[in-house]
């Protein structure tokens, strides 16, 4: 199984507006070498899905971030038969940040996962190939935020503002890495998430520290619901694709690790506990 790839324009009738989301998906086409962004990757652009009942999965990347960052993860999957849409968040991301630090990205974050699940399965191009009742959720850090309000979670600002959002009943599991939970403070307010959780946290990770991933366990309703793995030596940007040797550079934090830690032999990993837990929870 190849990969395909197209970017699909999601459109936000609330706001008037659009964004984009790259779209990864299983495909018998031949792949040939593209350039997206600084990344060199073998995708059949265009091409058609291939399989059937594919599930979908959104990745929801962290603030000021890009969909980029877990392009590898992304063709992993997609290689094992999953759709993976990646939103790129208006207003949080490399290019434009200008929402980062308010409610109102609190707020519209979970909208644009559920805008984006919308387009995809509502997309002629996917419409016979995924199947709406196997969705997933994967986000890191403010991502990681996004997947578990968007499941049922209730946020609230660091103002005590509860932050207006919907859960979707369509989602069946969560993957959140090095997440970011600090907006769940109150003690019920992940008392609605009921699904199926996969949890990454890295030991060295100053950014989203071992309290954030405790809060998480001490106010699931269920404890035995969440699958956590405390990665010795990761920090807290060791969770995204291995950049090119040109771009790891000390003045960009997001290429560097901890002394000693192999983010490389780490994916390999990663990648294959999380293909193991969606193919547990959705009964692949």
């Amino acid at each position: 199984m190849f990969v395909g790839s197209l970017s699909l324009s999601v459109k936000d009738p609330e706001k008037n507006s659009s964004f984009l989301a790259l779209i990864f998906y299983p495909t018998a086409a031949t792949p040939s070498p593209v350039n997206i962004g600084p990344y060199f990757m073998d995708l059949a652009l265009n091409a058609k899905v291939a399989g059937q009942h594919c599930p979908l999965i959104v990745i929801s990347h962290g603030s000021g971030g890009t969909p980029l960052g877990f392009r590898n993860l992304a063709t992993f999957l997609a290689k094992q038969g999953f759709v993976v849409a990646m939103p790129e968040h208006p207003g949080n991301n490399r290019s434009d940040n200008s929402l980062d630090g308010t409610a109102l990205n609190l707020e519209q974050r979970p909208r644009h996962l559920r805008l984006t699940m919308d387009a995809v399965l509502a997309d002629s191009r996917f419409t016979p190939y995924v199947d709406a009742h196997h969705v997933v959720v994967i986000g890191h850090s403010l991502g990681a935020y996004t997947a578990l309000a968007l499941a049922g979670a209730q946020p609230w600002s660091g103002l005590g503002q509860m932050i207006k959002v919907e859960a979707d009943s369509r989602i069946q599991a969560l993957v959140l890495m090095a997440p970011v939970s600090a907006f769940f403070s109150p003690n019920d307010s992940l008392q609605n998430v009921h699904v199926p959780i996969l949890m990454f946290a890295g030991t060295e990770d100053r950014m989203t520290p071992k309290w954030q991933t405790q809060l998480i366990l001490d106010l699931i309703p269920g404890r035995d619901q969440v699958l956590f793995h405390t990665i010795a030596h990761a920090g807290h940007y060791s969770f995204l694709s291995a950049f090119p040797p040109a771009m790891k550079r000390p003045d960009f934090p997001p290429s560097q690790d901890p002394p000693g830690f192999n983010r490389e032999r780490f994916h390999d990993e990663m990648h294959e506990t999380i293909r193991s837990f969606l193919h547990t929870q959705l009964g692949l």
